[in-house]
């Protein structure tokens, strides 16, 4: 990805998580035995779970809303379950796992995962007290956050309020997050937080939470199995007109551009001349 996400990140904390949605988990498997597993691992304070009992479901996940991680079992592996594995290689930003038990017999199903360059695999038994770690540590949102977790210098973002805020809003991996949300986070007003982001020249927050789901759209369109509308829809915006316009207003380009664009070639183009609102 071309924010640099790091390949392995410990789940953060603080107040910058605290109002983050929680991470979305997709597990694909028929078996009682694995929706339990997970589910254990998962449970709802900690992560939101989806169960998909075919590829068709699964991949429906990816088109409707931000997955952290997907789960493959590859216990009786069939041929669903080798249509759901090669998703992996349509949504690269999201990091797949395989669940199995880890016999000899599964070898071979160890090797084409590997060939689909799944993140890991979660062992039955062995890995269950560890299976969320294993999990999160991939997962895009907090890879993203972390990735992110320091202001660009080119945003002049540098007081300990402005910090915070970027934080918080990175935390969000590029969905939709309000400016009251962000001041009950850092224990302010939203009046004072909106003023204060922006004082001494430096760009208007509302924009910064712009910029930062475009960088996420950004990261997203790269994925082959996603197009403009799909990128619209996982990321909450209204419409594909709608990521349309903001593109054009906060880096003066296209959607389709975005694909091909790094996260420091759009905070370039912001900072010329896209940093404030006009008027």
């Amino acid at each position: 990805m071309t924010v640099v996400l790091p390949p392995r990140v410990a789940p953060s904390s603080g107040a910058s998580r605290a109002a983050a949605p929680p991470p979305l988990i997709v597990l694909h498997t028929t078996r009682e035995r694995a929706r339990a597993l997970i589910r254990a691992a998962f449970p709802r304070r900690r992560a939101r779970l989806l169960l998909a009992r075919s590829a068709d479901e699964l991949e429906s996940f990816f088109r409707t809303a931000l997955v952290d991680a997907a789960i493959v079992d590859l216990a009786a592996a069939s041929d669903d379950t080798w249509r759901a594995a090669s998703l992996a290689l349509e949504f690269p930003s999201v990091p797949f796992f395989g669940l199995c038990a880890l016999r000899a017999s599964e070898a071979p199903a160890l090797a084409h995962c590997a060939s689909l360059d799944f993140a890991d695999v979660v062992v039955e038994s062995v890995d269950d007290a560890v299976c969320r770690d294993i999990v999160l540590r991939h997962a895009f949102s907090n890879r993203f956050a972390l990735a992110l977790h320091a202001p660009p210098p080119l945003l002049e973002l540098d007081t300990p309020l402005q910090q915070g805020a970027w934080r918080c809003i990175v935390a969000w991996s590029g969905r939709p997050v309000r400016t009251q949300l962000l001041a009950d986070a850092l224990g302010v007003t939203r009046e004072h937080l909106s003023r204060t982001f922006a004082a001494a020249g430096a760009p208007n927050l509302k924009r910064v939470i712009d910029l930062v789901r475009l960088i996420a759209a950004a990261e997203l369109a790269k994925n082959p199995g996603y197009d403009v509308r799909d990128v619209a829809a996982v990321l909450d915006f209204a419409s594909s007109s709608h990521l349309s316009s903001t593109a054009q207003r906060i880096v003066g380009t296209r959607p389709a551009s975005l694909a091909r664009l790094r996260a420091v070639d759009l905070i370039e183009r912001f900072t010329k001349g896209h940093r404030r609102s006009r008027g």
